[in-house]
């Protein structure tokens, strides 16, 4: 099927993939044949989900609390970005859908798109386990993270700086405390000193996001 080229993935059992695809109006326009439809693959899907989700961010995203953590999360398990993601494959086209639903606009449809998806995971999850079922999730959860954290990224340092320039004398500097991890993977942890008193702390995977994360941590202690 030309959907399984698109998300590089075949099916050992095609009928999951065709219950993954099929919305309830289409079972129900069929009563008389029994069709199974999505409903129970997108419960699956939907924790499925969320685990292969909090499991790469918990592992990629070392800096962000537990907070930011459960809204980056949030964002993307969401209606609107499954709807995205969705698109991305042009799922709608291969959606088995009543007369009436398609007629109305039920192929572009982000409930109905999202929730596709999410049966599309279950299937996979179901005919091959958890490897290819994460690998196709993070195919798209991947750039969104990286889109999204691109631009949640403030420079901290800089606002730091400008609001301790309003007192002439103060003087700020950044301290690296401590250096940690093999060459791919270090982790650097920063304190911030304003007139050597210790106003923030932050870690990161560079010398940059260290700073930028004791930084931060400042700014919210002082109530910005």
């Amino acid at each position: 099927m030309e959907l399984e080229e698109i998300i590089g993935y075949q099916f050992h059992n095609k009928e999951l993939l065709t219950t993954a695809l099929t919305h309830s109006s289409y079972a129900n326009e069929r009563k008389a044949q029994h069709v199974q439809y999505n409903e129970r693959l997108e419960f699956l899907g939907d924790a499925v989900l969320s685990v292969v989700v909090s499991d790469y961010i918990f592992k990629h995203c070392p800096d962000l609390p537990e907070g930011e953590l459960t809204k980056l999360r949030a964002s993307l398990v969401c209606e609107k970005s499954l709807y995205e993601f969705a698109k991305q494959i042009d799922l709608g086209k291969y959606l088995l859908l009543s007369k009436g639903e398609r007629h109305n606009g039920g192929a572009e449809r982000p409930s109905i798109l999202s929730d596709a998806f999410e049966a599309l995971i279950a299937a996979i999850y179901i005919d091959g386990g958890i490897t290819p079922a994460s690998k196709h999730i993070l195919n798209f959860v991947v750039p969104a993270i990286k889109g999204s954290r691109k631009k949640q990224v403030k420079d901290y340092k800089t606002t730091l700086q400008e609001i301790i320039q309003k007192n002439p004398g103060e003087r700020l500097e950044y301290v690296l405390v401590s250096e940690s991890g093999p060459d791919h993977n270090k982790h650097f942890v920063f304190e911030v000193h304003l007139n050597s008193n210790v106003i923030g702390k932050g870690g990161g995977r560079s010398k940059k996001e260290a700073e930028q994360q004791a930084a931060r941590e400042a700014l919210e202690l002082m109530g910005y």
